[in-house]
């Protein structure tokens, strides 16, 4: 049903401030029925105090891994996105476009809703559930901030919106959260290091590290590969392959690593400062994925969008780096790829000790590099290719304890300038080949591509 907006009103209401939630409610039908609210000068205030809550969340909660995380962002974003969506006639749900998820809950029709309250009810209850294992002071903190925006909000709007709304919210995320439980990741948590995984073995082959992030010396995730994707044409993408092993000076395998060992022998303090910021150590930090994540809320806060992009940001972000470190995982335990440490302790240099620990898991390719190749792709189809911002994911934190640094902000002139330096780090860190992070910003980019190609609007 239209909305009718009188010259007078209209000017009446244009000269009022926005609230600092940024609510603004108009209606100027006599109706028996409430109308929908009319939500388009919505500000995207409170998705970005939800979204640094899940960093946090990543970063303080207990086992924790960069596959993990990164499937807990595209449910929470996807959730974000669903809650508002139907607030806004010109944008279309996703649910019957994802993988095996038909149909998702509908406001009542005719019925007014405020649908910032729907993603803060929706926010709260997929955040405890993604995290459930998070100590009772973070659930705490969650439940504050949930507190905190109700109370806001309520200011503005009678006791049956704010009921009806924050029912709808909570509606959405079960029927999600129940959705996700399919998808062979649910509560990956308990099951980081897999006992029943027999590692092959032979040259060229992946082995544990001995300079490593993680004390276990089993593989992260071998059976990742396997989940569910969101998108059934990120399944469906075929998977690229290594550069055949040799061990012959002359070969392209061996210049690879040679490329490697030599670069970390002579690293600038520039570089290594470099390598630290994208480091993203899951012990130390909100995981890989999590500074993915947090490059989409600094879009947010610097391009200031209305709510209903700002939630398409995070789910289209979200669910690109989920689906990134699914279809890396599959090649990283098909192809079980040695990390350059191990090839050029062997032929190179037997004392050879990279710049960063290595994560326990196979080389091929850069999971880091093909977020990153995502988390380029889709921003950049939302805001523009030159879009510049200051990247202070890193903010606050204390000197890192290995390399003695200080962790900087940094600039960049857009999102691409951002992916190619985070792939480039992984170089930098010794724990990649170039051919790692090359590969993966191409296939971060095809994520991206199909995350963009989805129907976010009618």
């Amino acid at each position: 049903m239209e909305l009718l907006y009188p010259k007078m009103l209209k000017k009446l209401l244009l000269s009022i401030p926005l609230l600092t939630i940024g609510i603004m409610i108009v209606s100027s039908c006599n109706k028996t029925t409430e109308e929908p609210t009319p939500v388009a000068e919505i500000t995207a205030d409170v998705p970005v105090r939800w979204v640094a809550m899940t960093l946090k969340m990543a970063e303080k909660t207990p086992g924790n891994t960069p596959t993990y995380a990164s499937r807990g962002f595209g449910y929470l974003g996807l959730t974000m996105y669903e809650t508002v969506v139907n607030g806004y006639p010109e944008y279309k749900s996703l649910a019957g476009q994802l993988n095996n998820l038909a149909t998702l809950p509908k406001p009542t029709p005719d019925l007014k809703y405020n649908y910032v309250l729907s993603l803060n009810a929706g926010q709260a209850f997929m955040l405890k559930n993604i995290y459930e294992q998070t100590s009772d002071a973070n659930k705490a903190s969650i439940d504050s901030l949930e507190k905190v925006v109700l109370t806001e909000i309520s200011k503005t709007e009678t006791a049956d919106v704010v009921t009806r709304s924050a029912a709808y919210g909570q509606e959405v995320a079960k029927a999600i959260l129940e959705w996700s439980k399919t998808d062979l990741g649910y509560q990956g948590y308990k099951n980081n290091f897999t006992l029943d995984y027999k590692l092959p073995t032979g040259l060229g082959m992946w082995t544990p590290p001995t300079f490593s992030q993680s004390a276990s010396q089993l593989p992260l995730h071998p059976y990742w590969g396997k989940n569910r994707t969101f998108l059934a044409s990120n399944t469906a993408l075929p998977l690229p392959k290594p550069i055949t092993y040799s061990a012959d000076p002359r070969s392209q395998y061996y210049a690879q690593f040679l490329e490697v060992y030599a670069k970390n022998k002579i690293l600038t303090q520039e570089e290594k400062e470099t390598a630290l910021w994208w480091g993203d150590d899951p012990s130390r930090t909100f995981t890989p994925p999590g500074h993915a994540y947090s490059l989409a809320n600094i879009a947010v806060r610097t391009a200031k969008p209305n709510l209903v992009k700002a939630a398409q940001t995070y789910a289209a972000v979200g669910m690109g780096i989920a689906d990134a470190f699914i279809n890396c995982w599959k090649s990283k335990y098909i192809y079980v790829v040695e990390r350059p440490s191990t090839f050029i302790r062997r032929n190179i240099d037997g004392s050879f000790v990279q710049f960063w620990p290595e994560p326990p898991f196979p080389a091929f390719y850069s999971g880091h590099s093909a977020q990153s190749g995502t988390t380029a792709t889709v921003p950049t189809a939302l805001y523009g290719n030159d879009f510049k911002f200051i990247d202070d994911s890193h903010q606050g934190r204390v000197q890192d304890p290995l390399s003695l640094l200080d962790f900087k902000n940094r600039t960049y002139n857009s999102f691409w300038e951002a992916a190619e330096e985070a792939a480039y780090s992984r170089f930098l860190g010794g724990i990649h080949t170039r051919s790692d992070n090359d590969i993966g910003l191409v296939e971060g980019r095809k994520i991206g591509q199909n995350v963009n190609a989805l129907k976010w609007k009618k």
